[in-house]
């Protein structure tokens, strides 16, 4: 008669120590270094701009003319429909709008500016600078004090 061999079972798991469950509670040690180091990065943070400022304001400019900022799809497309003698889809405003300086990744820039320049429409009422002409047709608002 064959015998049972002990290869067949599992091991037991009463031989090997239990893991004691790990505390999600930060330890003191770590507590005191993040508040240590939170307050050195915002001084840090703050000699770096008041050093900033003072190279900017030696130079005769402030930081904010310094820095040159990007300008919006909108303010390209308003700049765009100033320029044209009619309205333009929006198509053929995100075409000038990029060849402008608009950078975009998205697959469908003039579905993007569409929607953009409608919000603008429908948020701002009289005070926006698009006007719809027809489905799809855009113009430049008049500006005020022109009739």
């Amino acid at each position: 008669m064959p015998t049972k061999t002990q290869s067949n079972k599992k091991p037991s798991s009463t031989n090997q120590p239990k893991r004691q469950k790990e505390s999600k509670q930060p330890t003191e040690a770590f507590r005191a270094n993040r508040g240590a180091g939170s307050k050195s990065k915002s001084k840090s943070l703050t000699k770096e701009t008041k050093a900033t400022k003072a190279q900017a304001s030696s130079k005769g400019t402030t930081k904010e003319t310094a820095v040159t900022k990007s300008r919006s799809g909108l303010d390209l497309a308003a700049d765009v429909l100033a320029e044209a003698d009619q309205p333009l889809n929006a198509k053929a405003i995100t075409e000038r709008v990029i060849a402008a300086g608009w950078q975009t990744d998205g697959k469908t820039p003039w579905a993007t500016l569409y929607a953009s320049m409608t919000r603008e429409i429908v948020k701002k009422g009289k005070a926006s600078r698009f006007r719809k002409m027809d489905r799809g047709l855009f113009a430049r608002a008049r500006p005020k004090g022109s009739k």
